[in-house]
């Protein structure tokens, strides 16, 4: 077996995004993972890109940011590279508002939003119109944000690896470290880090969500009543999820999830007669700080992890990807404070 550069362990969407970074900074890299590609939470059927809102900055903010307006060429050259179409489209978001106070609470986001996003995308209330798909709204008013995108976590993983197959890139299901070694092992990952520390790193979060048979590709992705709406472009639309830390089975759906169906059919008409063509349940990595978990393992030497990207793993791909192929190739730390891996230990 071939000499490697860097051995990623872990083939959900911060190992493979990683793996790709590296390899387009000409490294060698191998990914191993025992169950095969997008075996955990990136196996998911959601994929919102959604930003936190516009208000009270901070390094998590700053970066997710960095990372939706990076996400467009990321997914692009992925695409171009493997030929697999990883189901990305920066097409906005839709929010009701439910009432004055939130009304006037999202006028003020929209100047913080012209500031803070640099003017390249926008947040701005308008007029609710009569549309089946925009959700329902007690003001009359919806909150519009051109910054939101969607992806589909299955066809992303799909397409990371084709287009690391495109590069030469094994993924296998068990190989030795070899060179720098990148921990990605999500929920496990987590587990194992526990069993060496006194307190918490981390843990599974359990999320339920369910596919509708409706083609409404291209539109906006919708958040109303606590639920996620996401028109995919393979004429599918997921809705979800749960938040559950107490739980019985990680991979069976209740009536948690019928009750975020009826709660998405209330709110968008459109999704009045659409049948479900899948209920999907899972375990999702929340490290104990909420942020990511990036940068190097203490007391490993040549070993680093990427880690916790709960809800917001996707969105945060494309950033997670470049600062740790900065570490892992060059050395070089830029990851914000708040995201090391100390802070959760």
């Amino acid at each position: 077996m071939a000499m490697v550069d860097v051995t990623v362990r872990g083939a959900g969407i911060f190992g493979l995004s990683v793996a790709w970074a590296c390899v387009l900074r000409g490294a060698s890299v191998r990914v191993v993972d025992p169950a095969g590609p997008a075996a955990g939470a990136s196996g998911g059927i959601v994929g919102a890109l959604a930003p936190h809102v516009p208000e009270n900055w901070n390094a998590k903010k700053a970066f997710q940011l960095d990372s939706l307006l990076s996400a467009e060429a990321f997914w692009g050259e992925v695409a171009a590279t493997g030929g697999v179409a990883p189901g990305y489209i920066r097409s906005g978001r839709l929010q009701p508002v439910a009432d004055e106070a939130a009304l006037a609470l999202a006028r003020q986001r929209e100047a913080t939003a012209a500031a803070l996003w640099q003017g390249r995308a926008q947040w701005e209330v308008i007029r609710a119109e009569e549309d089946a798909w925009a959700p329902a709204s007690p003001t009359g008013w919806l909150i519009r944000d051109t910054l939101s995108a969607l992806v589909h976590p299955r066809h992303g993983c799909n397409a990371l690896v084709a287009a690391l197959a495109a590069k030469g890139v094994e993924i296998i299901s068990e190989g030795p470290d070899q060179g720098k070694v990148l921990w990605a092992t999500g929920v496990a990952g987590l587990e194992a880090l526990n069993t060496n520390h006194p307190r918490l790193v981390g843990a599974g979060i359990k999320g339920q969500a369910a596919l509708l048979q409706l083609d409404r590709g291209g539109a906006a992705q919708l958040f109303a009543d606590g639920v996620h709406v996401i028109p995919h472009l393979d004429g599918t639309v997921a809705v979800g999820g749960t938040t559950e830390r107490e739980y019985d089975s990680p991979d069976s759906t209740d009536a948690q999830l019928d009750a975020v169906i009826a709660k998405a059919r209330a709110a968008v008409p459109a999704l009045q007669d659409a049948p479900v063509i899948e209920r999907w349940a899972g375990l999702r990595p929340r490290s104990r700080s909420r942020a990511p978990m990036l940068g190097a393992w203490p007391g490993r030497p040549g070993q680093s992890i990427a880690n916790g990207g709960f809800k917001i793993g996707f969105g945060m791909a494309p950033k997670v990807a470049e600062v740790m192929a900065d570490l892992l190739l060059e050395g070089r730390d830029a990851i914000p404070e708040g995201f090391r891996v100390g802070d959760n230990l």
